[in-house]
């Protein structure tokens, strides 16, 4: 597939990705019957705008860091976003920093470090 049709497909599907959340909201509101909840413009606009703009942001950063990656590194650097979630919630919400958490975090870091420091085919050679 040429650059060209990838930059279609990836527009294609970041406008999907902004329709679904932007379409899901009222949705999930008729769903969930509260009788203390309401919905009020500001709230729905703080909503979407946290939702579909922040998610966009989000997958436009991650598809240009995605150019300098090798297939196997992007798959595996994937598995370290509860990692920076959990550490996000230690910095910025005073979450506990507990050993369970440092212990897998490390764990699943090392794996990722594993992934992308070994040399192609290793594995393939050893179950051989």
């Amino acid at each position: 597939m040429c650059r060209c049709h990838l930059r279609v497909v990836k527009k294609a599907l970041a406008a999907l990705l902004s329709a679904s959340m932007v379409l899901s909201t009222p949705w999930a509101q008729a769903q969930v019957r509260l009788p203390w909840a309401r919905v009020d413009v500001a709230g729905l606009l703080w909503a979407l705008c946290s939702g579909a703009v922040t998610s966009g942001l989000g997958y436009a950063v991650w598809y240009t860091a995605l150019k300098g990656l090798q297939p196997t590194s992007s798959a595996s650097v994937q598995l370290s976003v509860p990692v920076l979630t959990a550490l996000g919630g230690v910095a910025l919400l005073s979450e506990p920093l507990t050993l369970r958490l440092v212990l897998c975090s490390a764990a699943i870091l090392g794996g990722i470090a594993c992934v992308n420091t070994g040399q192609p085919g290793a594995l393939r050679r050893a179950s051989n």
